[in-house]
């Protein structure tokens, strides 16, 4: 990866950072943020509906119809759809080579915690219940509030004796709430996406006046045992980094089948950039996981 590459993202960014701090603004921003460049057009898009919730069923050529990669968009739990996603989740649907959906869940503050959890797990459910009961050919992923939301679903469905999707990718996911890790600070001025104070508002956002630590809103401060095996890819320039790293540390204490990859020099979801060569490895090396975790 060249430094002309990252600087470009790192223009792009800022040249289309909102105006005005709003809801409104942000939302709009993160849409940009995604669409550095259009969808694959060899990739299908439909719309759907799973267990009541909206979603974009994504075939790429050739896919193996029998594989489901049900992905969760980041965006703080407030922003993000699966329509701005479709540049980003086109080519994770050509990386996997099966059918994804990109799951439209309900955001916050309208929607607070815990309905988006509600709609991952009812749309996860649904696939399941359409594949006869038969969760070894369902993977989930997701990206920073996506990922978390996909542990979520995952520990919701471990403590209820559900049957668990075959994996999960995770990229740079947000298991913090508080950001309790050094480098919010040390490494702050590294990441142009994540702030602490950014960060605290998008919670307050999701959650109100509830515990920040609670185990399916921050899954850093859950029990972690008997999931699935599980992908966590972080950049080394993110204000998370910590948090994400020593995640994946608990998780491998608690006998969870973990690979952490840290890519140097990468930000925030820094997947989602096609324009950065690392982009398009990190996305093959999350296609070739979960194809070799689906039984």
């Amino acid at each position: 990866m060249s430094d002309a590459e990252i600087d470009r993202v790192l223009r792009y960014l800022t040249e289309h950072r909102p105006s005005e701090q709003s809801l409104v603004g942000a939302r709009a921003y993160v849409e940009t943020m995604v669409a550095m460049e259009p969808p694959l057009p060899d990739v299908a898009i439909t719309s759907v509906v799973l267990g009541g919730v909206p979603a974009e069923r994504m075939v790429p050529p050739d896919a193996d119809l029998s594989r489901t990669f049900l992905y969760l968009h980041g965006g703080g739990y407030s922003l993000g759809s699966a329509k701005g996603y479709r540049p980003f989740t086109s080519r994770l649907a050509r990386a996997f080579g099966g059918v994804t959906i990109a799951l439209d869940y309900r955001l916050a503050p309208e929607h607070p915690f815990p309905a988006a959890i509600d709609d991952c797990l009812a749309a996860t459910r649904s696939i399941i219940r359409d594949a006869g009961g038969d969760a070894s050919r369902l993977v989930l992923g997701g990206d920073s509030a996506g990922g978390g939301l996909a542990l979520a679903a995952l520990l919701t469905m471990r403590d209820a004796g559900e049957r668990l999707p075959a994996a999960a990718a995770l990229l740079s996911p947000w298991v913090d709430l508080e950001g309790s890790g050094e480098s919010m600070t040390t490494r702050a001025a590294l990441d142009p996406i994540v702030t602490r104070a950014g960060m605290h508002v998008l919670a307050s956002l999701y959650l109100g006046a509830g515990d920040r630590k609670a185990p399916l809103a921050s899954p850093t401060y859950a029990v972690l045992d008997g999931l699935p095996p599980l992908l966590v890819q972080v950049g080394t320039r993110e204000a998370e980094y910590d948090d994400v790293t020593l995640f994946a540390e608990k998780l491998r204490a608690a006998k969870v089948r973990v690979e952490l990859e840290v890519w140097e020099n990468m930000l925030h979801v820094f997947q989602m950039f096609p324009v950065l060569s690392d982009a398009g490895r990190a996305i093959d090396r999350i296609g070739e996981f979960l194809r070799a975790n689906i039984r």
